[in-house]
């Protein structure tokens, strides 16, 4: 097949997409397919370009990748950087592009490539891309909303509330919530902008940190306890995989900081807690209608009741992201992975 990893873009993820999408070009590379890894922000060439043939040389018009900074990028530098300064999200030649290929791998994390604007855009176009489709894709992004869609659906989630800048609660004591809590941006990903909040001071604090981020941000109960994910391909529950960071939460540097944090799957775990996890995950994704793949993240207190905190509708695909390491559980190596995952995008354009 001819396909396209799409990564990069102008979310706070940046980095951690283009690692995904080489990875992923990689492994499919590696299968026999002809891929071109691009940035969809950037795009291929600032000028004129004829096209044709250009899956037989896919390598070369690919985009070099580094790794991933233990800070988010610098996204207005990333804005001045591009050549057309085009006021459009998507960078040259990016949709003849993605027109040319079978399908489209969305590498893309956080702010545009997980809120369901550029699926909405490649269905208009008639473009066929990985991945759940444009509405699932804004409630998962929206923890505010996916909450109150957990709620409904009997999935236990920490209580909290959400707010907007302009009408933000300053004081704590009208919050309605007690200490310790935590703060973090609506929509945002790999816990940038997150807080863990001990006292008023700090509750000010983060909300200032959130806000540096987005306009709209989740408080919600602090839940002291064991930190998990489970993925859920097509509906069923991958094993559980347990996070267990070496120094303080799950942030941006423990999440991909080579050493900074134990991962363990299958998680050890009573059976029947196992099978209640997956099952919480399970009907998280219905609740969402999340098509072909998903990850649920969940926490366990000491009373053993488990909390799901959010769904995640594109998953990292790291060296050291969490769905591969459940996937190899399962028996399925990451080539297969990337090669299930497009075998099941299929099946909604059959």
């Amino acid at each position: 097949m001819d396909i396209v990893v799409l990564a990069g873009g102008l979310s706070t993820e940046r980095d951690v997409s283009f690692v995904t999408g080489n990875n992923v070009a990689g492994a499919l590379r590696q299968k026999g397919h002809r891929v071109i890894l691009l940035d969809v922000f950037m795009g291929y060439s600032d000028k004129p370009e004829d096209l044709t043939g250009i899956f037989e040389h896919s390598e070369e018009a690919s985009v070099s990748v580094a790794g991933i900074s233990e800070k988010a990028p610098d996204l207005e530098a990333v804005k001045k950087s591009r050549k057309d300064q085009s006021s459009s999200f998507f960078g040259p030649n990016v949709i003849e592009l993605c027109r040319m290929a079978d399908i489209v791998f969305m590498a893309l994390h956080g702010e545009n490539g997980e809120d369901g604007r550029i699926q909405a855009a490649f269905d208009l176009y008639g473009i066929q891309y990985t991945g759940t489709g444009y509405l699932s894709s804004a409630l998962a992004m929206d923890k505010a909303l996916s909450k109150r869609l957990f709620a409904a659906n009997n999935i236990p989630t920490p209580a909290g509330i959400s707010m907007e800048k302009e009408t933000c609660q300053w004081d704590f004591d009208k919050t309605g919530l007690l200490l310790p809590c935590v703060v973090k941006p609506c929509c945002g990903g790999s816990s940038i902008g997150v807080s863990i909040v001990q006292t008023k001071e700090e509750y000010r604090r983060a909300l200032e940190e959130a806000f540096r981020w987005e306009e709209r941000l989740i408080v919600e109960s602090y839940i002291k306890g064991r930190e998990f994910s489970v993925g859920v391909i097509d509906f069923k529950a991958l094993p559980v995989i347990e996070i267990a960071p070496l120094e303080g939460f799950y942030d941006y540097k423990n999440k991909y900081a080579a050493g900074s944090t134990v991962e363990t799957c299958p998680a050890d775990l009573p059976w029947a807690i196992a099978k209640k996890m997956q099952h919480y995950a399970e009907e998280a994704a219905r609740a969402l209608n999340l098509e072909t793949y998903a990850r649920m993240d969940f926490l366990l207190d000491s009373q053993e009741k488990l909390y799901c905190l959010e769904a995640n509708t594109l998953p990292g695909m790291t060296p050291m992201s969490l769905l591969p390491q459940e996937a190899q559980a399962a028996g399925m190596d990451f080539g297969e992975l990337c090669e299930e995952i497009i075998r099941i995008s299929k099946k909604k354009y059959a």
